[in-house]
């Protein structure tokens, strides 16, 4: 008997480790996820830049005609910045809420109450150019980040329930690609050649609402999270009718069979709170590893990418006029790297490869980069080199860490831990953000290019966590990740033990 236990679970794994072609219902299924889920996070993040001269003009106008004054410049940066920011802070709240609306409404119900919030966003962003009054434009930007809040939560829940075991990795990833998309769209449709002229600023803003319709018009039509339906529901039929949906015959049984056992590993255990999270000590290292991921990923260095491009493409000598078009090439790169690491790399290399070849190269580049910003005056040549860094930088920040941090959060931890476990890592992903968004200007300032050796310490941080702490998770059931994790608890507390008993024996 014992014997034939220990060979069940090999077998199922040599089951699952061919590739799975996706049914077009599970495509079609993420593709109405991302819409309304981790594309507005990116959309809504990239948008505000386009129209920021006018929104500050009308800012302007607005307090003139108001108290008869113009408004002081210090006090108009605050007001943008404040109109910016919030959206992070929109964003947590909507981390915090988005686990307990997929526990109680389902992981499709609560992606379709959170267009709520994107929908009421495009209103206010509309009526607080008719009604004069610039501080809605703070409400509904604060609108915004809770529904990419939610929208994220519930995304990093929703797919990876419902891919089979060979694909979880791929249609996780959908989540980044999502963001990178709807970052390069924003900046499109916020060309002058689009939506981006001044008159046009409340309509470019409330195009938020686009995707929110596209959502509720698709996602009725696809399946509930199959695990949510049979473990946390109960309700077997529903769960055999999604897996019908999404997956052929055969991969039925082998998924319906992995959420069985699933199943009976959770009973009598209740969904957890994020804060007893913290005091389960079998969950240390997961709990660990979302919070160093998290963390490190925003202090990676993509965001001074980001603020350096236009620096390094003025000096290369591209014009100023263009220099918004060669800068969308920059989101187009990290969008195609994205798509080739989730696509094609992550279930062949697997996430643990990505994450450290991926955090590799980008501590390579950060030396390179701080090196020919240091010396740009040196050569004519030397500015055209940056600019290589800086795609290469952002090729590799898209073919792993970008989209697999996402990825190895919403894999290592089981059904009823999942959704606080995710909330605890957008929460700190959503604070490091806005921590990030408002110290990072005072770095860049005081350091310059010297800031990329900060860094270039992050990357090499992260590559050795990784490699020494978190598990490969390919063609892995979440069971058997734990299990990889309370190996370690297990391996530490024993050396924990063997140093207390030598202490004992000295003394």
């Amino acid at each position: 008997m014992k014997e034939e236990n220990g060979d069940k679970p090999m077998a199922l794994h040599k089951e699952h480790g061919h590739r799975v072609t996706p049914r077009a219902s599970l495509i079609l299924t993420a593709l109405a996820t991302c819409i309304g889920g981790a594309f507005q996070n990116g959309y809504n993040i990239s948008i505000v830049n386009s129209p920021s001269t006018s929104v500050m003009t009308f800012i302007n106008q607005t307090w003139t005609e108001r108290y008869e004054s113009a408004i002081s410049e210090e006090l108009l940066t605050l007001f943008w910045s404040i109109i910016v920011s919030i959206f992070t802070l929109g964003g947590l709240v909507g981390s915090w809420v988005g686990g307990t609306l997929a526990n109680k409404y389902g992981r499709k119900g609560a992606l379709l109450l959170n267009n709520i919030f994107a929908l009421l966003a495009a209103f206010f962003f509309g009526i607080s150019y008719f009604s004069r009054v610039f501080e809605l434009l703070i409400v509904a930007r604060f609108l915004t980040g809770i529904n990419a809040g939610v929208g994220l939560c519930v995304q990093f829940l929703y797919l990876p329930e419902m891919a089979p075991r060979s694909l979880r990795g791929a249609l996780a990833m959908t989540s980044s690609i999502s963001v990178t998309l709807g970052i390069v769209i924003a900046e499109v449709v916020g060309l002058k050649e689009v939506l981006g002229r001044e008159e046009w600023w409340p309509l470019l803003l409330a195009t938020t609402a686009v995707p929110a319709i596209l959502q509720l018009i698709t996602l009725p039509w696809c399946p509930e999270s199959p695990r949510y339906l049979l473990i946390d529901r109960g309700d077997e039929t529903a769960c055999d009718k999604a897996l019908k949906q999404l997956h052929s015959a055969e991969e039925c049984l082998k998924e319906k069979a992995d959420i069985e056992k699933e199943r009976l590993d959770a009973l009598q255990m209740e969904q957890k709170k994020p804060w007893e999270l913290f005091l389960d000590k079998s969950l240390r290292w997961q709990l660990l590893t979302i919070v160093v991921l998290n963390v490190l990923s925003q202090l990676s260095g993509i965001n001074a990418i980001y603020f350096y491009a236009s620096y390094v493409f003025a000096e290369a000598g591209i014009p100023e006029q263009l220099i918004l078009y060669v800068s969308l090439g920059c989101g187009l790169c990290e969008f195609s790297s994205t798509v080739i690491g989730g696509v094609f790399l992550v279930e062949s290399l697997g996430r643990k490869t990505l994450m450290i070849g991926g955090y590799s190269l980008m501590s390579l580049w950060c030396l390179c980069i701080t090196l020919t910003l240091s010396f740009a005056k040196a050569n004519s040549w030397v500015p055209y080199l940056s600019m290589i860094c800086v795609f290469a930088f952002i090729l590799s920040f898209g073919l792993g860490p970008g989209g697999v941090t996402g990825t190895l959060c919403s894999e290592i931890f089981t059904q009823t831990v999942r959704p606080a476990a995710c909330m605890i890592g957008l929460s700190v992903n959503w604070i490091c953000f806005f921590i990030i968004s408002i110290i990072f200007p005072f770095i860049v300032s005081g350091l310059k290019q010297y800031c990329f050796l900060v860094f270039f310490a992050v990357s090499v941080i992260v590559t050795v966590y990784t490699f020494f702490v978190v598990p490969e998770t390919k063609n892995k059931t979440f069971l058997e990740i734990r299990a990889e994790f309370q190996s370690k608890n297990k391996k530490k507390r024993r050396q924990r033990h063997m140093a207390v008993s030598q202490e004992v024996s000295s003394g």
